[in-house]
């Protein structure tokens, strides 16, 4: 149906990433690796999870957004989705990845907020 069906994380850009990343792990208990930490939930649907992380400061990664944050939607057909989003005017980034564990796509919500959707793979 073309929809948004969860977040599937946070992402932040820190000053002391490794730093910021040991408080999260010591005061919330969180279990950050070096590509963030994961919490599943385990929903009588099957097994889901979002992923927390802090970038550094100056990363590229959330660009075209000048924001300190992007958010990372979990989709049911991005291909669909991103289609829409072209029809409605929004501004699709001409970026994308498939990768083993699914496929990711990007827009640029009207505030200025990269928004990171992603279509797990089955």
């Amino acid at each position: 149906m073309a929809k948004v069906i969860g977040i599937g994380g946070v992402f932040i850009k820190a000053r002391d990433p490794k730093a910021l990343n040991a408080w999260y792990r010591d005061a919330l208990g969180m279990d950050v690796t070096q590509w963030g930490a994961q919490m599943f939930n385990e929903p009588e649907h099957g097994r889901t999870y979002s992923v927390w992380n802090a970038f550094a400061a100056d990363t590229k990664y959330f660009e075209p957004s000048t924001k300190d944050f992007m958010i990372n939607l979990r989709v049911d057909d991005l291909d669909a989705l991103l289609a829409k989003l072209r029809e409605r005017g929004a501004n699709v980034l001409d970026r994308g990845e498939d990768a083993d564990y699914g496929k990711f796509g990007y827009v640029v919500d009207p505030e200025g907020t990269l928004i990171e959707l992603f279509q797990p793979k089955e």
